[in-house]
Order: C-alpha cells, then sequence, then structure tokens
C-alpha cells in the first residue's frame, strides 16, 4: 500500500496542542510494526524559528514547498480569524489540491482554507465560538455549526480544539481501516468513533456523578451487546428511565439521537469484525446488530459508499497478520 505523506503546517504563534494533533494520530505508532506508516512532516509556513503561542520555540525542517508534494495537506488552526494567511500559504495549499492532495482545515485553520478559495460552494464547519463569523466573511460556504467534522471528499474540516482528533481519527479509518484508528484511538486515551455528525458542543445538565455513571455504565453495556434488536421503549426500560427522560438525556450525553449512535456504533463494529475475522458477512450482519446481510449492504452503501466485500478486500489483515 502506498505510505501517504501528510504535510501539517506550522506558522508563528500556533498552539502546541493543534500542532500535536495530527502529529500524534499519524506520527507517533511507529514503534508497532503492524501500524500504518505515513511520511509526517511539519512544514514552516514562515521562514527561521518559529514560537509557539506558549513560549517555546519550533524548528521545522520542511518548507511549504515540501507540503506541495504531500499527499494530505493539515492546517491545523489558525492564530487570528482577522489576519490574512500569507499569499504563500494559500499559494501552497491551492497548488496541492489542485495536484491531488486532500487539505485539511482543523479548527480555525478552516478559515485558512476559505480564505484560499477550497471551500466555495462546499459544506464546512469549524469551532462553533466562530462559525457565525465564518458563513459571514465566507456567503458562498455552506457551514455547518453543530458538527465535529465535514468529510467533502478532498476537502475536510473539523470543529474545535478535540474535534481535530475525532476528524484525524476519521481520516486514519478511511485510509487503514477502523481496526488502525482504534488502536490509535486507545492509545491516545480518546473514544475510537465519533461521527461527524455528532453535535460539537454538548449542554451537559446539572446532575449527580452518580447519575452520570449509572448512564455511562448502561451505554457500554449496549456497546457490548449491539447484535440484540432495541427500541426506544425497550432501551429506556433498561435504562430505568421514562422515553422522554431517555432521549433528552441520551442526547445530552452524546450529541446525536438513540437511531444515529446505534447505527454508527454498529457500523464501526462490522468494519473491525470484517478486518478482523474470516466470518461470513451473514454473520458479521448478525454480530453488528443488522439483521441480515441486505441491510448491512444497504447501510455500507448509504455511510462508506462501499459494499461490506469491497471493505473486507481493502482492510482484512491491514494490521492484522492473521
Amino acid at each position: 500500500m502506498h505510505t501517504q505523506t501528510i504535510a501539517v503546517i506550522a506558522f508563528d504563534h500556533i498552539s502546541p496542542f493543534h500542532l500535536s494533533v495530527p502529529c500524534m494520530v499519524f506520527g507517533e505508532d511507529q514503534r508497532n510494526p503492524d501500524a500504518p506508516r505515513f511520511n509526517l512532516m511539519v512544514c514552516a509556513a514562515g521562514k527561521g524559528v518559529l514560537r509557539s503561542s506558549a513560549g517555546f520555540e519550533i524548528r521545522a525542517h520542511h518548507t511549504l514547498r515540501d507540503a506541495e508534494r504531500a499527499d494530505i495537506v493539515i492546517v491545523p488552526s489558525w492564530r487570528d480569524t482577522d489576519e490574512a494567511p500569507p499569499e504563500s500559504l494559500l499559494t501552497t495549499l491551492v497548488a496541492a489540491h489542485r495536484r491531488g492532495a486532500t487539505v485539511v482545515g482543523l479548527c480555525l485553520g478552516t478559515f485558512v482554507l476559505a480564505a484560499a478559495g477550497l471551500l466555495d460552494n462546499r459544506p464546512a464547519t469549524t469551532h462553533w465560538g466562530w462559525s457565525d463569523d465564518l458563513a459571514r466573511r465566507y456567503p458562498r460556504i455552506a457551514v455547518k455549526p453543530d458538527v465535529l467534522y465535514v468529510d467533502d471528499g478532498d476537502v475536510i474540516t473539523s470543529a474545535g480544539v478535540a474535534a481535530g482528533i475525532d476528524c484525524c481519527l476519521h481520516i486514519l479509518r478511511k485510509l487503514h481501516g477502523a481496526e488502525a484508528a482504534v488502536r490509535v484511538a486507545r492509545r491516545m486515551v480518546v473514544p475510537p468513533h465519533r461521527q461527524g455528525g455528532q453535535a460539537q458542543y454538548i449542554e451537559m445538565p446539572i446532575r449527580g456523578h452518580a447519575a452520570e455513571d449509572k448512564f455511562s455504565r448502561n451505554l457500554e453495556w449496549l456497546l457490548g451487546h449491539l447484535d440484540r434488536p432495541y427500541t426506544i421503549d425497550t432501551l429506556a426500560e433498561h435504562f430505568v428511565m421514562s422515553r422522554r427522560s431517555f432521549t433528552r438525556h441520551f442526547r445530552n450525553i452524546t450529541g446525536t439521537t438513540v437511531g444515529v449512535w446505534l447505527l454508527h456504533q454498529r457500523l464501526a463494529l462490522a468494519q473491525r469484525l470484517l478486518e478482523t475475522t474470516s466470518a461470513p458477512i451473514t454473520v458479521v450482519a448478525q454480530q453488528a446488530g443488522f439483521g441480515s446481510e441486505a441491510a448491512l449492504r444497504l447501510h455500507f452503501s448509504r455511510e462508506l459508499h462501499t459494499s461490506p466485500f469491497r471493505y473486507r478486500k481493502e482492510f482484512r489483515g491491514a494490521g492484522n497478520p492473521s
């Protein structure tokens, strides 16, 4: 499989956290012989030593010219939405995209992609606190303020801060399958799969920790029993809540509806089963809670734009020698 070259753009006064997110997802698992291999480059948008927003210095060994040759170019943030990005950076992004690279804007990095004209007539997101500003400045963008990330094929954008982790794990999942993303998420101690349509800002109710812990334990139980059929009423009964309280609390906790959450958790499980086992697709469909192979094929086609057979053929054995 082709080793993807990933360029992460660094600039003066960059946030160390934002810079570290793609570096941790794509660059820190190299000691594992089964891990996907990436050629990760931190490319400086500027000359000399860069200063981080935390006060220490960063020395990048690659330039924007190197970024133009990458398969994926990631702008992990931007220092000030009122500051126009340098023309050299915008030219690099346009050239890389024109050559066929996927361009990614994490958090306020979306503003850089917008300034380069790469988001015109496309859906995109950014940190919820700046989504109105993005829509006002760039009216040709279909801004989605309430989601974690938006994958529009060769242009991907994410919401703020930790949503960048979800976005990078999503990219890893697309490139190397669900098991590779789960492995990295486990190492980073973060959720292995949060779908892009999940709300980025969850209004948590003021409740006791015991109640929250009990609900979380029930969610963990549900993850371990995805093969069973469920209705809202049966789940509410299991969680010992009224239907109305259960659905409201579920959205507050997960940021999405019961149906959408179940679908994406079942898809993630089916992906892992297809990658790591030789079970017939009919059995995978049953174990993941889809009931039938036809239902599994339907949801794979709608959500992943492929078939279970093609998915297994592409990812079976990736990082799993058996």
